[in-house]
């Protein structure tokens, strides 16, 4: 269960860390219009992929914290408060700015669009950082023999 779990961490990290680093950088380079379109496009993909991860990955970062015996249990901890606070900054964070995104026009963005995007990617800084570290916490319970 745990090595299922760590898998999910890494696909997640991995995911984010790409996101955050190396498509947002990206998009900032496009023009107004391009910017959006891709933008609303990785909104729709994302939506669908990025929960096909994330949710299990956090039912197993309960599962293993309450079955989990051994070394590595505050590690475990630490694996769910991250995945906790991935959760939250995605939930009540980034995914209401999506929603709004993915309703503008990108012919016609609403005035004050780009300060939209820049509050989205402050947050995201924080979120991709977030899965990172649960993927760090679990890689560390792993490596202390504390896997079930």
């Amino acid at each position: 269960m745990q090595y299922a779990g760590l898998f999910l961490f890494g696909v997640l990290a991995g995911e984010e860390l790409i996101v955050r680093y190396g498509l947002h950088p990206a998009l900032s380079r496009l023009d107004d219009h391009a910017h959006l379109l891709a933008r609303q496009a990785l909104v729709r993909r994302l939506r669908v992929v990025v929960p096909v991860v994330m949710l299990p990955a956090a039912a197993l970062a309960v599962a293993v914290l309450v079955v989990g015996t051994g070394p590595g249990l505050a590690l475990r901890w630490a694996t769910l408060v991250a995945m906790t606070a991935f959760l939250l900054l995605s939930f009540l964070g980034t995914v209401p700015i999506n929603i709004q995104v993915d309703a503008w026009r990108a012919d016609a963005p609403p005035p004050g669009w780009q300060e939209v995007v820049r509050r989205w990617a402050r947050l995201d800084v924080f979120r991709s950082t977030a899965a990172t570290a649960a993927f760090l916490f679990a890689v560390l319970a792993v490596a202390q023999g504390g896997a079930s």
